[in-house]
């Protein structure tokens, strides 16, 4: 069978793919692969542009690892510590925890990934005071090339686990992960249109005074969409004087007028059109820019943080210093501007504090994220290429799971730990079972 990531960037041919039910359905998966000289990669939802989940030999699919395991209380917190198969979808997740009062601390705008994947990752959302996925793990089920299931914490089997909860699946397979997860909570939520220029002035204040700030800006235009979320205790936002079954109701409406004809439908057609007529995208962008409207809402955290994302595109995100990003856009725009790229894609900024997972881009500095994505069906060699240059000249580094040419040379100077990453990968997996083109491009 022939497999390919959903936005069209891999494919590959393995051996076979096989589907586990259970942890030891797993390790005799993994068992059976190395008995028979295969490579193991796993994949998770299809989503990462880069090849992390290719191979030629035994691919493995954790659909069916998806179960809740168990809630406990961390003893020394109090916090809740929830144990789910590690295949298990975001979206999954995240109604498992509304269900029980919790939710997930802070999530990215897509919910389509497995757990194992987004971790695996570095799958991030904003905020400058929440960091991403992996820095919410507590534990992991890991199987290892000869089948055997290690259980690793911040305390037991240390190495292992901090190279496990954000490594590619270079050490292992993930079979079950444990998450801290916060109690539920709302985000009242801002959206607002706003010239480039001012979003610019004032993004460093922004970011300090919004519990989660993020700014889409439409190339080839100077205007942005502003994105502002405060969290706030379940049902304490009234918003309008409507009935609560009538703001529901038009809440419903304005989302699917928003993200389904917007955002998705009508988008899909100016990408078409953009594609068809390259010199009509600076009056499409500016058009899209001028017609976003001014929306203020309140729902359960996960409604917010995530959206439907049916345009297919490719993307490249860096994570650079959050001092430079003024700079940084200001390059983009300039060369933008003087290329005349044919570019019908926003380019998203987002935000994080400073983290201590090993390979995490967030690692020890306070850094702000930019992707830039291109429809599917433009070329984005080019400007994919110009936004690196522009990325790496200060630092920055690129997202595990979208596209980027760097190589672990070049990692070893973003990375400060990687060299014990490296050690403990060695130890987990001598053989290189879990290894694939990508990551020894990465991880060397």
């Amino acid at each position: 069978m022939i497999w390919t990531n959903w936005a069209r960037t891999v494919s590959v041919t393995p051996v076979r793919q096989e589907q586990p039910a259970s942890e030891d359905e797993l390790s005799d998966a993994v068992r059976r692969a190395v008995r028979e000289g295969h490579p193991v990669r796993v994949v998770g939802g299809g989503h990462s542009f880069a090849p992390a989940a290719a191979t030629d030999g035994v691919q493995l699919n954790l659909d069916r690892l998806n179960a809740l395991h168990r809630v406990e209380r961390d003893p020394d917190t109090g916090h809740a510590l929830v144990t789910v198969g590690a295949g298990m979808r975001l979206h999954q997740l995240n109604r498992i925890l509304a269900e029980r009062g919790l939710a997930m601390q802070n999530l990215g705008d897509i919910d389509q990934q497995s757990l194992a994947g987004a971790i695996s990752t570095g799958t991030h959302g904003t905020g400058a005071r929440f960091g991403g996925l992996a820095t919410r793990v507590r534990g992991l089920a890991i199987v290892g090339p000869d089948g055997e299931v290690t259980r690793a914490t911040p305390t037991e089997q240390h190495d292992l686990f901090e190279a496990s909860r954000l490594g590619l699946g270079a050490t292992g397979v993930l079979s079950s992960v444990t998450i801290e997860a916060v109690p539920a909570f709302d985000l009242h939520a801002i959206e607002e249109p706003w010239p480039l220029d001012r979003v610019l002035e004032g993004v460093h204040d922004l970011v300090a005074d919004n519990d989660h700030f993020e700014f889409f800006w439409f190339p080839a235009t100077r205007r942005a969409l502003t994105l502002r979320n405060r969290r706030i205790e379940p049902g304490t936002h009234t918003g309008s004087g409507l009935g609560s079954r009538a703001r529901k109701l038009a809440g419903a409406a304005r989302t699917f007028l928003d993200e389904e004809v917007l955002s998705n439908g009508l988008f899909e057609v100016t990408n078409r059109m953009a594609t068809a007529f390259p010199a009509t995208t600076p009056t499409l962008s500016a058009i899209a820019a001028r017609a976003l409207t001014a929306r203020r809402y309140t729902a359960p955290s996960h409604e917010v943080f995530c959206t439907n994302r049916r345009v297919r595109f490719r993307e490249m995100e860096y994570a650079v210093p959050r001092a430079a990003v003024v700079q940084v856009l200001a390059e983009l725009d300039s060369w933008q501007r003087s290329t005349g790229e044919n570019i019908p894609f926003p380019v998203e900024v987002r935000f994080a504090p400073a983290d201590d997972v090993w390979l995490s881009t967030a690692y020890g500095r306070e850094t702000a994220y930019i992707a830039v994505q291109q429809y599917w069906r433009l070329p984005h060699d080019r400007y994919f290429d110009a936004a690196e240059r522009i990325f790496t000249a200060v630092g920055g580094r690129p997202h595990w799971g979208k596209l980027h040419t760097r190589d672990a040379d070049y990692l070893a100077d973003q990375y400060r730990r990687l060299p014990d990453f490296r050690r403990a990968r060695a130890a987990a997996d001598p053989e290189g079972v879990f290894a694939n083109p990508y990551t020894r491009q990465v991880l060397g």
